[in-house]
């Protein structure tokens, strides 16, 4: 299979973005963030807080709302699902260890447990039986955050100086000495515990339920508070001013016991959330002010970041990859990676030891290879450029027998962009121009001419009167045993590759997400969710199929819904290949070899970087991939 066009090199990309802009775009103090698309909250809703794991996102707003997104499309074609929760009040903060313990807080002192299937109320939103009304009492004291360790216990704070902790599955109030409403909390590494609130108000417990004020010296109203170390913490707030008619934010350092104002260049307003981030603290407020703070020999360093946005920012929730998500007003959630899915995947790390998996065998080329096939028998066809076309028998006949492939005769002077055996009705080939040749096993032989500068770019059949083959400019031939017939794909994008069950369940992918479904009769439009290029298609059934795409796009179909699977690599995805005993294979940009094991993807040390464009499973087994300066590879047994 071949990638038509140029692409990009982001080496250059990143040389002219830094001649020009003066530095490097995507670092924490340069990235411009914007929104994440699709999410499916409303202009009027409010997102407070979020959790996040390798592969999904929990988000907390107003009316009881909380947003989840696992890479699986809504009803409605959005990544963030709308989940069920018993209550209509809204939702501050959300904490847990893992899926199977989160805990979200909010409004009338209400707290939801999710239990890895539901949300339950396990306190709060009391309601008064002769009133009908919210009851006036301590339980419904509203809640604002919440952390936790790792054994499982948590804090919560809110209005009128309210602390409670878990202690196992029960939920108790501890004695804070204040009635100042609480904004924030946090845990420094060895256990201590902080929390912040109106009036300069700073308490302190080592977790034994006993808490002691500190003396702050400034008024600000704390809204959050980060702990950087065992002895040192970031508070941010705001206080109102008269004469700005309005809120003027505030940082302020606490270190060996001591309070530092944390001196900035230019008015902040009102400061919602801490976070770590990168190599430094990133902090957001309000009118969608977003700043980064990182500390040097020469001091601290505050830059405020692009974020085109004038909505409240509440909290920042942040990704296992080291990047971070950015909630507030107006249902908005940023993000200043490229794309929101990948930075929700950790990256494979480059400079991790690993055994090599693959062997480079002896194609005798040194020319690209785009398709790989392989035949019931074991035999292996590779085509490439300028109508390369390679066999190789692999019947395990010792070292050089076994790794050596023989060339057979060009078709034409053409680049080969796919090869399909169709046993008796032999080999065909196909590729630039709409030209597909016939190969009897002594010589080709022209079969079609669609006399159009337009290249085939896959082949796929059910034997050898019914093949079926995609390219360029939405290109849909079919092979009836007579003669070759154009189908209606009612698209003009480029389709990349085909795969089907029978000739009722077949798929094409292609530009932009696109997913052609035949059912028999007509071609439709099989929506995926993702606007990302699709480059390959393979299943095992109906109810186990795979894509993937650019930038490292993974997704799966189950026979009810697709699923994308947040990438564990940054390089577009090629290829994919698998049979029922051994699983896909997916190959890639950058030497990237994926391995689908016990329901995850799990990398591979091909012992190279060269780009690889196709793979191949065989019946037997074997796996072999194939791409750029005449690369074949075989996985070792």
């Amino acid at each position: 299979m071949a990638i038509t066009g140029t692409a990009t090199n982001p080496e250059r990309r990143r040389l002219f973005r830094d001649l020009l802009g003066g530095g490097d775009p995507e670092a924490p103090h340069q990235a411009p963030w914007h929104r994440v698309p699709e999410v499916s909250a409303g202009d009027g809703d409010v997102l407070w807080s979020g959790w996040a794991s390798s592969n999904e996102v929990f988000v907390v707003g107003d009316e009881g709302m909380i947003l989840h997104f696992d890479g699986t499309p809504a009803e409605d074609g959005s990544l963030w699902h709308h989940m069920e929760t018993p209550i209509q009040l809204p939702l501050h903060a959300i904490w847990g260890n893992d899926r199977l313990r989160l805990y979200a807080v909010g409004w009338m002192g209400s707290i939801l447990h999710f239990d890895g299937d539901q949300w339950h109320l396990q306190r709060g939103g009391i309601i008064d039986e002769k009133t009908e009304r919210f009851a006036p009492c301590e339980e419904n004291t509203p809640l604002f955050a919440i952390i936790g360790d790792e054994a499982g216990r948590a804090w919560a704070v809110g209005d009128d100086g309210m602390i409670l902790t878990l202690d196992g599955d029960t939920w108790r109030r501890e004695a804070s000495g204040t009635t100042i409403n609480l904004r924030g909390i946090t845990r420094t590494p060895n256990g201590q515990l902080y929390a912040v609130g109106g009036e300069g108000t700073v308490l302190t417990s080592a977790g034994d339920g006993q808490w002691h004020q500190l003396e702050c010296p400034f008024g600000s109203g704390f809204m959050t508070v980060l702990a950087l170390g065992d002895d040192e913490l970031l508070l941010a707030g705001g206080r109102y001013f008269i004469d700005q008619n309005g809120f003027r934010g505030e940082l302020v350092r606490y270190q060996k016991g001591r309070f530092e104002n944390v001196q900035v260049d230019k008015p902040m307003p009102r400061l919602r959330s801490l976070k770590t981030y990168k190599d430094g603290v990133l902090i957001v407020g309000d009118q969608g002010h977003l700043y980064y703070l990182k500390d040097s020999l020469k001091g601290s360093r505050l830059d405020q970041l692009q974020s085109n946005n004038r909505h409240d920012l509440m909290d920042i929730v942040p990704l296992p990859t080291g990047e971070a998500l950015a909630v507030g007003d107006f249902g908005t959630i940023m993000t200043a990676a490229a794309d929101f899915t990948q930075a929700l995947a950790p990256e494979v790390d480059p400079d991790a030891e690993q055994a090599i998996d693959w062997e480079l065998m002896d194609s005798g080329t040194q020319r690209q290879l785009w398709g790989l096939w392989a035949s019931p028998d074991g035999t292996l066809y590779a085509c490439g450029e300028s109508g390369t076309v390679l066999r190789h028998a692999n019947e395990g006949q010792g070292d050089n027998g076994d790794n050596r492939w023989e060339t057979l005769p060009a078709p034409s002077e053409l680049s080969v962009h796919c090869v399909w055996d169709a046993g008796q009705g032999g080999l065909y080939a196909a590729g630039q121009m709409g030209q597909i040749f016939r190969f009897d096993g002594e010589r080709w032989d022209k079969h079609y001419d669609l006399h159009l500068d337009i290249t085939i770019l896959a082949m796929w059949g059910t034997g050898p009167n019914s093949i079926y083959a995609v390219g360029d400019e939405g290109l849909i031939l079919h092979w009836d045993g007579l003669g070759w017939q154009r189908m209606i794909s009612s698209t003009k994008s480029a389709l990349y590759n085909i795969w089907g069950m029978d000739d009722d369940h077949i798929l094409a992918v292609g530009d932009f997400g696109l997913i052609l479904r035949w059912n028999g009769d007509n071609w439709a439009e099989f929506h995926a969710g993702t606007e990302n290029f699709l480059y390959d298609v393979w299943g095992d059934s109906l109810s186990n199929i795979f894509i993937v795409g650019l930038s490292g796009t993974l997704g799966h179909f189950d026979g009810t819904r697709w699923m994308l699977t947040p990438a564990r690599a940054r390089d577009d995805l090629l290829a994919i290949s698998g049979t029922s005993d051994v699983g896909p294979y997916v190959v890639g940009t950058g030497g990237n070899i994926l391995r689908y094991e016990g329901g995850e993807w799990q990398p591979e040390n091909a012992g190279t970087t060269t780009g690889l464009r196709a793979v191949r499973v065989t019946g037997q087994g074997d796996v072999f991939a194939a791409g750029d300066k005449g690369t074949i590879l075989k996985r070792k047994r």
